[in-house]
């Protein structure tokens, strides 16, 4: 029997191209990460607690996000609230930019796969860096989530430069 995902998100996500679904979503938890009501919602998908210990560090639960959907670190209390219990925000630059041209994400629906060439899209870091600390002083970041960041190098930096920026 299909749940509630494979029957109704997944048609929806799967009617768009790839940016759209995924700009989507992104839009929907970040909307849903400011309404109390809908993230206590959103618990009922958390997954069964299965605590690991991986270097050292103590996770309720083995799933989290890697970088790439949870780019900008907008909508980190609704990805908690689903019970990921790690997040990695990113790619995130010195500077903001763009990213590749479009197309940029691809579905491979045969080997439930997708490939991400967005390119490192993404406010640049004092905006994020302003983001997540207003996230924080809110009483909205997921507490028992690890946030980590991963950065990369600015197209208009120049790669002798790249470890001084």
């Amino acid at each position: 029997m299909k749940n509630g995902y494979e029957r109704f998100v997944r048609p929806l996500l799967f009617s768009f191209d790839t940016e759209t679904a995924h700009h989507l979503t992104i839009a929907l938890l970040r909307g849903a990460s400011h309404v109390d009501l809908v993230l206590r919602a959103l618990k009922v998908f958390q997954p069964v607690s299965k605590p690991k210990t991986v270097f050292g560090i103590k996770f309720p639960n083995p799933i989290g996000l890697a970088a790439g959907l949870a780019k900008a670190g907008v909508a980190l209390p609704a990805w908690g609230a689903l019970g990921l219990r790690f997040i990695e925000i990113g790619t995130v630059t010195a500077k903001a930019q763009q990213g590749n041209p479009k197309p940029r994400i691809f579905r491979f629906p045969e080997q439930q796969a997708l490939i991400n060439r967005l390119g490192f899209n993404n406010d640049g870091a004092d905006a994020i860096a302003s983001r997540l600390r207003k996230l924080r002083e809110s009483g909205r970041w997921p507490g028992t989530c690890r946030v980590g960041i991963k950065i990369g190098k600015s197209r208009i930096t120049p790669l002798s430069e790249a470890t001084a920026n």
